[in-house]
């Protein structure tokens, strides 16, 4: 019973609803079961069904021990949806499944999720103007231009122009890096950093970059708090404040300064309780709809956490920035509750660290469209953000370092084009160099000691011969 590691790429989740019929139809064990004085060759119960898949899905590094029997059960069910499984009778679709001694069998066949067509490729999806480039909307044909009066000094030049004596003339644009520009390089920039992270050939089946925007990646780069919160300019999109001071009651129970309210016997249930409401009718999650594929595909590099640690990390940065404050408000305080020995338990029957990912998963990540593995993706994603929170929130330094550069060498290069008599004097080259400061004749080397040969012999006594 083995789960293969589906990695990132497109279309992960169909890849993986695909990977886990196929294992449940090919592994499940099958046996005869009697029901109602009859027999049934090569059949199984619900409850049976259950205990295998949960096993299964437990071990597989696709999902892992976190998932729960309750969440195997729902899979179960949209298994009969689909007629992955079917009853005893033959009926599926419209019926119920529950984990009791009900009986189901595989139907003859099993149809597998198509996977859509992918859209054709394109290496450059964002290409930044080049320094001479046309303006848009001008080109070397419609350039405006006076009527002249022919003369014989204009013949003569548009002559000598046609025999080659003097070098025609082009017109030029001169680039500016404008607010635009820099906007942009942001963009493209980050993309293939996430492009690069995945090993994908093109981020256009997992995401579509045209949503993305990239004032939201510069303020998440920059507009944050000493504590690396995000900072929202517009004030009536933060949370309310009844819910923020609920969540700091919770992340600092049961040391809460701003509490009014009297406590009673079941109090933190209920403050709960109002935040899961809260965040529980968002209209979106989170992480938004059209980057659903983009965290899901994250989640394929789990096994190698550094590299998936910065992969969410560039992700995160192209979420609203109201998104991305709302995140790590409710990460914290999650992260808080679990780790506080003194919260009293939340939930008959479920410990706290479950009850969080199952309580916020699905308003943190869900796909617009119905994709059947939803709340296992949600679980999984979530589990490793609630324990990497930290990290995974923060800017990630290579990437900000690499466009900042990239930015400030635009910006030089725009100078020196606009201004070289200005550049040249400010950051001279080695030829303009050598003409301000003549090279000055090298001093002879001095005659050292240890040039000599031999110059430490020492001094022999020739004897002389007197006559």
């Amino acid at each position: 019973m083995e789960h293969r590691i589906v990695g990132p790429g497109p279309y992960r989740a169909t890849r993986l609803w695909n990977e886990t019929v196929e294992l449940f139809r090919t592994k499940m064990p099958l046996r005869k079961h009697r029901c109602r004085f009859k027999s049934y060759e090569r059949c199984f119960t619900a409850a049976e069904a259950v205990d295998w898949l949960h096993e299964l899905l437990r071990r597989s590094q696709n999902f892992g021990p976190e998932v729960t029997r309750k969440q195997t059960v729902q899979l179960l069910k949209k298994f009969l949806k689909n007629h992955v499984i079917e009853d005893i009778k033959g009926k599926w679709g419209q019926e119920d499944f529950e984990d009791n001694r009900h009986l189901y069998r595989f139907p003859p066949s099993s149809p597998l999720r198509p996977y859509p067509k992918r859209p054709p490729y394109q290496k450059d999806v964002i290409k930044f103007p080049e320094w001479d480039d046309p303006l848009p909307g001008t080109s070397q044909e419609n350039i405006p231009v006076r009527p002249v009066v022919m003369n014989s000094e204009i013949w003569y030049k548009r002559h000598s122009i046609a025999i080659g004596e003097v070098p025609a003339c082009r017109l030029v644009h001169r680039r500016q890096l404008t607010e635009a520009n820099v906007e942009e390089l942001w963009k493209t920039m980050t993309l293939s950093y996430l492009q690069k992270i995945l090993g994908l050939d093109s981020l256009e089946e997992v995401l579509d970059v045209n949503l993305v925007n990239s004032k939201f990646i510069i303020h998440n780069v920059y507009s944050v708090s000493n504590q690396g919160v995000v900072i929202l300019d517009d004030k009536s999109k933060e949370l309310p404040h009844w819910v923020l001071s609920a969540m700091k009651c919770l992340a600092n129970w049961p040391n809460c300064s701003d509490l009014k309210q009297p406590m009673y016997l079941g109090f933190e249930k209920d403050v709960f309780k109002t935040i899961a409401d809260y965040y529980g009718h968002l209209k979106e999650p989170l992480l938004t709809f059209h980057l659903f594929d983009a965290f899901v595909s994250v989640l394929g590099l789990l096994q190698k956490e550094k590299m998936a640690i910065e992969a969410f990390q560039v992700c995160c940065l192209l979420l609203p920035p109201e998104n991305r404050r709302k995140l790590q408000l409710l990460m914290r305080m999650m992260a808080r509750i679990c780790l506080n020995k003194e919260m009293p338990p939340l939930c008959d029957g479920f410990g706290t660290r479950t009850l969080m990912v199952q309580t916020f998963s699905h308003c943190i990540l869900c796909s617009k469209d119905e994709v059947d593995l939803d709340d296992l993706l949600a679980a999984r994603l979530v589990t490793f953000l609630m324990d990497n929170y930290q990290e995974i929130l923060k800017v990630p330094l290579a990437l900000q370092t690499s466009i900042e550069e990239r930015v400030a060498h635009l910006r030089r290069v725009q100078f020196q084009k606009s201004y070289p008599e200005v550049y040249q004097e400010r950051f001279p080259t080695p030829e303009s160099e050598a003409l301000l400061f003549p090279e000055k004749p090298k001093a002879k080397p001095q005659l050292l000691m240890w040039t000599l040969k031999n110059p430490f012999q020492p001094f022999q006594r020739t004897r002389s011969f007197r006559m």
